[in-house]
């Protein structure tokens, strides 16, 4: 492995921790790179050595956020452990199929939550909403369930989703929904890992590396975003979906 892409590789992790510590996504960054950098390797390689850094950065700012907010602890570790077990199958489905057809669809995703966000200025400052017992069990699971198995299954993206979903179906503001977010997140990508091992898809000289720079990357956005509050995160996470957006775009309409 070249000294240079490994490089480029650790510095694309700490730029995807950073940015997913703040409101998730960070995959938009490492994911495309990694494929980018590293052509001749299988999808699901790249994604599953990709795996390591991501779980890095998350554990580190999920760390961070429950330092400083509150958690439902009885509300989410049933989330995790679904999102763990969706994971782990979505992935199972990666090793088998491509996943290119899934870009239109997500392309028209994001394209309606860039332009709910824009519209709704106050997105991400309301309170938790007053729903029963059951449906709030519901929606978590649900949560965990769809997003778990994209996460495992194609990935970048997938935290900006869970902060989404928090935020519309749960009523969280931005910063207690990207707490919650993150330990989901950390769950799915334990799952996928899980998978990953027992296929023997991980590279580990280019997992162990960039797991430090996504670390690092978590650590500092983590810190930013909770002394910065629910407008910086708000910011970022539009900044995110247009990213998104644009990487989706030149692949469905360009690369074909």
């Amino acid at each position: 492995m070249a000294t240079t892409t490994i490089i480029l590789l650790c510095i694309a992790a700490f730029a995807a921790g950073f940015v997913d510590a703040i409101v998730g996504g960070g995959g938009l960054i490492q994911t495309p790179m990694g494929l980018i950098l590293l052509p001749q390797l299988p999808v699901s390689t790249v994604v599953g050595s990709l795996k390591i850094p991501a779980f890095s950065g998350t554990a580190f700012a999920a760390a961070q956020y429950v330092k400083k907010v509150t958690i439902n602890w009885k509300l989410l570790l049933p989330m995790m452990a679904l999102a763990m077990l969706s994971s782990f199958a979505g992935s199972s489905l990666l090793t088998q199929m491509h996943n290119d057809f899934m870009k239109p669809v997500l392309l028209m995703v994001l394209s309606l939550v860039a332009m709910y966000t824009f519209v709704k200025k106050d997105f991400g400052q309301h309170k938790e909403k007053a729903h029963s017992p059951t449906k709030h069990m519901l929606y978590s699971l649900l949560i965990s369930l769809v997003i778990g198995f994209y996460d495992g299954f194609i990935g970048p993206g997938a935290g900006s989703f869970l902060v989404l979903a928090f935020v519309v179906l749960m009523g969280y503001d931005f910063l207690h929904a990207s707490a919650n977010a993150k330990m989901v997140n950390l769950a799915t990508n334990f799952g996928s890992i899980l998978l990953f091992v027992l296929k023997g898809k991980i590279i580990w000289a280019i997992a162990i590396p960039m797991a430090l720079c996504n670390a690092a990357g978590g650590f500092t956005g983590a810190k930013l975003a909770i002394n910065k509050g629910n407008k910086f995160i708000r910011i970022f996470f539009l900044i995110i979906v247009v990213g998104t957006l644009t990487r989706f775009a030149y692949d469905v309409f360009l690369k074909g």
